[in-house]
């Protein structure tokens, strides 16, 4: 086992965080902004990358690369490790970005990878690697939208990941296909095939409100969808946003008789 062995327990529903339980010297890695709160005796430390053993032994050209990989994806360089320095058990929580769901997974039962969305990695036990992974078909390259590139999270130990909405696990028989929108793929195993389809028919494609392409995944393997995708959910909010016109506390697009009557005063 090259990775730390953490105890962990998700609360919350729409709105969820996970307790790790850390033993002494058992370390827990997280992304920049992903701390909650944590107990006495829990040391925090920024460090290049993502600190895991082969990050930390690849030497400076190979953190270099390691860090530029990290902004294609538009992550921060630097992650964060919380470790246990005291003599008992210690705790360290860590909540979602925004509504949604906590997915636990054990690597080692997945083959020791997953694929996921480059924003959806949260935290995970010191020893697993957080890289990039580039779809090689360049249909995904040009129109796989947040499922170009794709985070790879490997290793044997436990790693968590966040998605929006309520979350569908499916798990893909041999030549199985299911058909998604690009951005409500959360993780997928590496022995899923991934590709990039047109939806048919013009109409469908210029009216129909759902984009003009979607990814299909082929079995076998296991797949994470997302109900609601952080970038439909700031589409919606941005939409509904009122344009404000400065000074006042009054702004443009208010509805109902209220905006009537100032449409008539201009």
């Amino acid at each position: 086992m090259n990775n730390h062995e953490i105890d962990y327990k998700l609360y919350g529903d729409d709105m969820q965080y996970v307790q790790v339980e850390l033993d002494p010297q058992e370390t827990v890695v997280a992304e920049a902004g992903a701390l909650m709160m944590m107990d006495d005796s829990i040391h925090m430390e920024t460090v290049f990358g993502d600190g895991s053993r082969g990050s930390q032994e690849s030497g400076i050209m190979g953190k270099l690369f390691g860090a530029g990989k990290r902004l294609i994806t538009g992550e921060s360089l630097f992650m964060t490790t919380f470790t246990n320095v005291g003599s008992g058990k210690r705790h360290v929580y860590f909540a979602s970005p925004y509504p949604g769901k906590i997915i636990p997974m054990d690597l080692s039962q997945l083959d020791g990878k997953i694929i996921c969305q480059k924003d959806a990695f949260l935290a995970a036990a010191k020893g697993v690697s957080i890289g990039i992974e580039f779809q090689k078909k360049i249909g995904v390259g040009f129109f796989g939208g947040e499922g170009f590139i794709m985070q790879k999270l490997e290793g044997d130990g436990m790693a968590f990941v966040h998605a929006g909405g309520a979350i569908h696990e499916k798990t893909l028989q041999p030549g199985e296909v299911l058909r998604v929108d690009t951005g409500c793929l959360v993780a997928m195993t590496s022995d899923v095939d991934y590709n990039i389809e047109m939806v048919g028919g013009v109409k469908t494609a210029l009216f129909g409100g759902e984009g003009i392409f979607f990814a299909t995944l082929k079995g076998p393997g296991k797949v994470w969808i997302q109900s609601l995708p952080f970038s439909r959910l700031a589409s919606r909010v941005f939409a509904a946003a009122p344009i404000s016109q400065g000074g006042g506390g009054q702004s443009r697009g208010e509805g109902g008789i209220g905006g009537l009557f100032d449409m008539f005063n201009k």
